[in-house]
């Protein structure tokens, strides 16, 4: 049955964070919660987390009321919390601890994960000689070597480089393939476009968007073609009125109103004997709706 929230509100001070939401995740599968800084994801977190208390709604977890003891939750949180003068192990075997490891079971868990994400080296340092980004796979870990059936990863990426990225992109797969629900909120969204099949957009406390996420750009029509060609076509461009958003090497990006004028251009260029090597007419990105949205 999974997650489900609904009708879910939180009021601070007489502000509305969260305001009357509900989404749902029924299969395991990663779930994408986006809005601008401020919007009400983390307060949406904590509360699906039993971390502080809902207003009003309903959040349960296999058809049973959230709280701290009902679901089996890893937690990454947007604020880092790794202890900066602590040996990596010590904090690991602690945290491993505090959600119920026996201590054997803890030390083999940590090995697995350590060796998977290439930090084995930094176990015996303090976290302050760590970079930010192995000191963000180090907290990943945190958030499930305990093996949690709901795990919550708040802009898990941020300070990873390209290799340590393509790890944690991974992880996260194999722990969707191994039955696991991960919802996912983050600022790059290309990143949410790789994983998320559905997404909820938050805009003040509100749901301003919801759903699976193919389904919502069908929604769009097409704004951009892509054309790849032998040589330079910018006065084609130019005739048409229209605007170049990237060009490299004579790939470019070019923005469209409608589906017609992408094809009267390719007619123009293939009629002066211009070779194309690829021509693709493209619906919105998840960036350029997100902004649609709440853009304002």
């Amino acid at each position: 049955m999974g997650l489900e929230l609904k009708n879910v509100s939180k009021t601070f001070v007489g502000k509305t964070a969260v305001d009357n939401i509900s989404l749902s995740l029924d299969t395991p599968n990663v779930f994408g919660l986006l809005g601008t800084n401020g919007a009400g994801k983390t307060t949406t977190i904590r509360m699906l987390l039993g971390i502080i208390k809902k207003d009003s709604g309903e959040i349960t977890w296999n058809g049973k009321t959230v709280n701290r003891k009902s679901v089996n939750f890893g937690y990454l949180p947007e604020e880092r919390g790794v202890y900066p003068k602590a040996k990596i192990y010590d904090q690991l075997i602690y945290f491993a601890e505090l959600k119920g490891m026996k201590t054997q079971e803890a030390k083999e868990s940590i090995n697995k994960w350590a060796k998977k994400l290439k930090v084995e080296e930094y176990m015996e340092m303090p976290a302050e000689k760590l970079s930010k980004g192995n000191q963000q796979k180090i907290q990943f870990m945190t958030a499930i070597m305990h093996n949690p059936e709901l795990v919550v990863l708040d802009e898990p990426f941020s300070g990873l480089d390209p290799v340590n990225t393509e790890i944690l992109k991974n992880i996260i797969l194999d722990l969707v393939r191994n039955g696991k629900y991960v919802i996912m909120s983050a600022h790059q969204m290309p990143t949410i476009e790789e994983f998320c099949s559905d997404i909820l957009i938050l805009d003040k406390g509100k749901t301003v968007l919801k759903g699976n996420l193919e389904e919502i750009k069908k929604t769009y029509p097409s704004n951009r073609v892509r054309i790849n060609t032998g040589s330079r076509i910018e006065k084609y461009i130019q005739e048409l009125d229209l605007k170049i958003e990237n060009e490299k090497d004579n790939d470019y990006v070019i923005k469209i109103t409608d589906e017609e004028t992408a094809h009267k251009l390719l007619s123009k260029v293939v009629s002066d004997g211009i070779k194309v090597n690829k021509f693709d007419i493209m619906r919105p990105t998840l960036n350029d709706i997100f902004i649609e949205k709440v853009g304002e």
